[in-house]
């Protein structure tokens, strides 16, 4: 099966959505505190999601885990437990930034280095700088990294501008460009370890390639065991910090209905109330028909954070040579649907003119930065059989 960069373009703006959309279902989830729901959906994303998927998809998926290089299963659950702190911190830029921004500025700084850094320390970097398609493909991941900037200037003007009621109606009463930054930097670098995880994983997904062709299965799926090793790591990590958090917040008793806090700002209108009456000191048991909806909520948003990089894993079979271009598309992606997300949901409301169309023109740069890389990966794509006919002639 050959490749189709502009297929995996494709793939990439799906996992792009459920990456953006995962946070959705969060607005949903009443008085349970950050780490219950987050440890919830976490189980589902990390664990369940890619166990139950890749057995579907790749025949004797035990036995590939098993052959698979223990050097390579090693690294991949190192990497996966380093991006998992990236994860944990993710939340937080989100929290203080908004949707929109804090996909924006954590997603970018991510990009800038899940992209380069593999390419850089295998070598591959010299033979992408002179190539044409190489070229082209760096000059996509520059334009995503401009609409990063955009957006992020967009972000500084709308703190001058949305009024602190306003930003309480939209849910961003946390909201903090400065703490938000902060956060955002060490969540963007610290997430960029999952592309070093893929790519420490490949050698699982070759052994994956060569049972699923075997069986007379599409190579298609070669990834999928990748993402549970991966995920391995990046549950760990983050089962720690929230058993950390439940014993110092002694909130276990949440699991059964015990009511919590939402540091998330899941409900738009928080903290005191009209009677100045703060909900999350209520002392009533959550009821359990909402308790069972939390559940879902939580497990809901867990799934569909693991699609994105179930497309990932898809879009990155069809990108050829320079697969490494696969992370800028699915971060770029991600950030072009947070963005709509955040459009959607008013976190721009009462902005001027001038921040709407920073917003836009953002927006346009990141749609054409995927456009860019896509067609760089098309001409390498086409390369081989360029040589072929030359040699012919």
């Amino acid at each position: 099966m050959g490749t189709n960069p502009f297929l995996g373009i494709l793939y990439h703006w799906i996992g792009g959505f459920a990456s953006a959309t995962n946070f959705i279902p969060f607005r949903g989830i009443k008085r349970w505190s950050f780490e219950i729901y987050w440890i919830v959906q976490g189980f589902a994303a990390w664990i369940v999601a890619p166990l139950i998927m890749a057995s579907l998809l790749v025949p004797n998926l035990w036995h590939v885990l098993a052959t698979s290089p223990r050097s390579a299963i090693g690294y991949a659950v190192l990497m996966g437990a380093l991006w998992g702190i990236g994860g944990l911190t993710f939340g937080l830029a989100v929290r203080y930034l908004g949707i929109a921004l804090g996909y924006a500025i954590a997603l970018g700084l991510c990009t800038a280095f899940g992209t380069l850094i593999p390419p850089i320390y295998t070598g591959e970097i010299y033979t992408i700088l002179h190539g044409h398609s190489g070229q082209v493909v760096l000059l996509g991941i520059a334009v995503c990294l401009l609409a990063v900037a955009v957006n992020g200037f967009a972000g500084w003007s709308k703190e001058h501008e949305i009024t602190p009621t306003e930003k309480i109606e939209i849910g961003e009463s946390e909201f903090s460009l400065w703490k938000g930054l902060l956060i955002a930097v060490g969540a963007g670098i610290m997430s960029s370890f999952f592309a070093f995880g893929l790519k420490a994983g490949a050698p699982i997904g070759d052994v994956a390639k060569a049972e699923l062709i075997r069986t007379g299965h599409l190579p298609l799926w070669q990834n999928l065991p990748i993402l549970i090793v991966v995920l391995w790591g990046g549950f760990a990590t983050n089962f720690i910090w929230s058993c950390i958090l439940i014993a110092r917040n002694h909130s276990a008793a949440q699991f059964g209905g015990e009511p919590g806090a939402n540091p998330m700002r899941a409900s738009h209108q928080t903290g005191a109330t009209l009677q100045n009456v703060d909900p999350t000191v209520l002392v009533q048991r959550i009821a359990p028909g909402i308790l069972v909806r939390n559940y879902l909520f939580a497990a809901m948003a867990g799934v569909i954070w693991y699609f994105q990089f179930f497309f990932y894993s898809l879009g990155q079979t069809q990108m050829g040579k320079y697969d490494f271009s696969s992370w800028t598309l699915h971060m770029a992606s991600i950030i072009i649907f947070a963005t709509l997300w955040g459009l959607a949901l008013r976190e721009w409301r009462g902005t001027s003119f001038r921040t709407k169309a920073l917003v836009t023109a953002g927006l346009i740069l990141l749609i054409g930065s995927t456009l860019i890389v896509g067609y760089g990966n098309y001409l390498q794509s086409q390369q081989p059989s360029t040589t072929t006919a030359q040699a012919s002639r």
